[in-house]
């Protein structure tokens, strides 16, 4: 009998192919501090900044900060810019500004 380790693998099994854990539909994927820095494109300081302000969620287990990938992504998402809120950033470019 042939046994897909990725099925019967442990919390800590890893995906080599993609050197990511696997994770079963369901199952809360967690980030460190730095992996959510990197994939945020973000400084760890810039990190424990939003933490500490709320604006991302965080969680601490002893002295370990992790973050849960679809609440990293949901902040991605309120950070979206809507159309049409930028102007004042080059209303008052002329018009050799604006052909640039």
């Amino acid at each position: 009998m042939v046994r897909n380790d990725r099925l019967h693998a442990g919390p800590q099994a890893h995906d080599a192919e993609r050197d990511q854990p696997v994770v079963s539909s369901g199952e809360v994927r967690w980030l460190s501090t730095r992996e959510a820095a990197h994939h945020l494109g973000i400084t760890t300081r810039t990190l424990y900044r939003l933490i500490d302000s709320g604006q991302i969620p965080a969680y601490r287990f002893g002295r370990v900060i992790r973050l849960k990938t679809a609440e990293v992504d949901t902040f991605v998402e309120s950070a979206r810019i809507r159309p049409g809120s930028l102007e004042h950033l080059y209303a008052d470019a002329g018009p050799s500004e604006l052909d640039a």
